[in-house]
């Protein structure tokens, strides 16, 4: 049976776990706008979905109105002013950064900031609802408890040797010893009254605060080189989008330190291929994707660091010239080799528009499942380990430097397209998020699928993801014989993976249509909704 999209005309939201979705819309319900029902979300999120998700974690937000357009924000933390390449050698640490541990805990967790930003913006679109109500429902979740999904439980049984000896991880996440089985009840009551604290306090707390100091201390016992002036300096920042001019219309991402050149330029030169004459789910269009893919990640590993230590314009890399460039070295009847991509990334992407065609796209992460695996005992907040992407290699690219910011696989989209319609759409998963991207983008705009079934619909993905790290390309089996065939022939190296793969990531799609309709669809891979009125 085919699900469609779900369909509204005063508000919409889409979440990869339904009480997310749910939080969003009773915000709108209520009067809010897409950014505060996007705060609501972002915190239910936060409890609801803890393995891939938290307030020690960073955010990315794309955000557009009618009459402003597009505008981001940046609350990616960066790295201590202790950290260096030294600070680690003399802890013995040469090679490269520890995945787990204090050690991994290097960066600032700029999800908080983002939240407080995205609420100073709301109130410029007249948003009224104080932060007490957008926070209430992941204050009610932590302290009463949410369902494990298979999700959570699966995660945490796979990483539990390499997380159990983590500061704090196993009294926050194995109770009774054991990963929580599907279905049962999982309180976290210290990040409860965390989140508590900071309904009444404000979110500045969470950085200049009493909790800052709670939250500092319990680092420094992990053996994180986070100090109080670390927290303090940092604040969420408004970006200017990367613009990419598509036939279609025009797409948006976020800037660096995150890859939204690399999903932008594997939509140019799939536009540039003329990918639309060649069918959703053939072979000739998962080739084409592949192989743009290849030379949007080229770019991507040679230019893509802190915008502050960067040496070419992010934005010049997609003109039309660099993009025709790029999609003529792409042989249409043979696989280029391919390389090691990045690491796996769990992470949650979200969307809501609300009445008045006010659209946000959200992503916010941990970096790996659980992050550095250190659960704070003041706060219970689980920390990143979005650090440990930094080399120890004071040639490379994305060197650690005190006070720099991480290179993020985090990057939410948003398109104006010509007919009329505003697309918002996203997902997680580390190499597979411009991917995913570009499959979701193609099927609605160029292919005409409604938002569910382009989520919904098989997907690939070349290189690692979260659950996985080969760098092969990745089909889920719902594709036929005959294009995973095809495919071999051009000298693909593949995997088949199951019909609805979670290595694949949780998408989702919002359309806006010229005349209010707003419709939404969900990744049946994940435990997500989409709630609509």
């Amino acid at each position: 049976m085919t699900i469609r999209s779900i369909n509204g005309t005063r508000g919409i939201a889409v979440a990869p776990h339904a009480l997310a979705a749910q939080s969003a819309l009773d915000v709108l319900r209520e009067g809010g706008n897409a950014l505060e029902a996007m705060i609501a979300a972002a915190a239910a999120i936060t409890v609801a979905y803890p393995h891939m998700n938290s307030v020690g974690g960073d955010s990315f937000w794309l955000f557009h109105t009618p009459q402003s357009g597009p505008r981001g924000i940046d609350a990616c933390g960066a790295a201590a002013r202790a950290a260096s390449i030294e600070w680690y050698a003399a802890r013995g640490v040469t090679r490269s950064i520890p995945f787990r541990g204090g050690l991994a805990a290097n960066t600032v967790a700029g999800t908080v900031a983002g939240w407080k930003l995205a609420h100073s913006v709301s109130r410029r679109w007249g948003g009224r609802l104080p932060l007490k109500r957008l926070v209430a429902d992941a204050v009610y979740y932590a302290e009463h408890g949410i369902a494990v999904t298979a999700s959570q439980s699966a995660a945490t049984a796979a990483k539990r040797g390499e997380l159990e000896a983590q500061p704090g991880f196993r009294e926050a996440f194995l109770p009774g010893g054991t990963a929580p089985p599907a279905g049962s009840l999982f309180r976290q009551p210290r990040l409860a009254q965390t989140l508590a604290r900071l309904a009444r306090a404000g979110l500045e707390d969470f950085y200049r605060g009493r909790l800052a100091r709670a939250i500092a201390r319990d680092l420094a016992a992990a053996g994180s080189p986070l100090a109080p002036g670390d927290l303090e300096r940092h604040r969420a920042k408004l970006v200017r989008p990367l613009v990419l001019r598509h036939s279609l219309g025009t797409v948006y991402n976020l800037p660096p330190p995150t890859q939204g050149l690399a999903s932008l330029l594997i939509l140019g030169m799939l536009d540039a291929l003329e990918v639309g004459s060649a069918g959703p789910a053939g072979a000739d269009y998962v080739h084409l994707a592949v192989e743009a893919t290849k030379r949007a990640f080229g770019v991507r590993d040679h230019c893509i660091t802190d915008p502050a230590y960067m040496t070419v314009d992010a934005q010049a890399l997609l003109a039309p010239g660099k993009i025709r460039e790029l999609a003529a070295n792409v042989d249409c009847g043979r696989a280029a080799r391919w390389g090691a991509g990045k690491a796996p990334s769990d992470t949650v992407w979200m969307g809501v528009v609300d009445g008045a065609g006010r659209a946000v796209s959200m992503i916010q992460s941990l970096y790996h499942e659980f992050g550095s695996g250190v659960v704070l005992e003041e706060t219970g907040i689980n920390w990143q380990n979005r650090g440990c992407s930094f080399s120890l290699d004071p040639a490379a690219l994305n060197s650690l430097r005190p006070g720099r910011k991480p290179f993020h696989t985090l990057n939410p989209a948003l398109a104006v397209l010509n007919d009329g319609r505003t697309l918002v759409y996203g997902t997680m998963g580390g190499d597979g998020q411009p991917q995913t991207q570009a499959a979701v983008f193609t099927r609605i705009a160029a292919f005409g699928m409604d938002p569910q079934q382009a989520v919904a619909a098989p997907r690939w993905l070349l290189g690692r993801t979260w659950g996985q790290s080969s760098d092969t390309l990745k089909l889920e089996s719902r594709f036929s014989t005959g294009v995973v065939a095809d495919l071999a022939r051009r000298g693909h190296e593949m995997e088949v993976l199951g019909e609805f793969d979670e290595a694949m990531g949780h998408a989702g799609a919002i359309v806006r249509h010229p005349n209010g309709v707003l419709e939404g669809g969900a990744d049946p891979r994940s435990d997500g909704a989409v709630a609509a009125y």
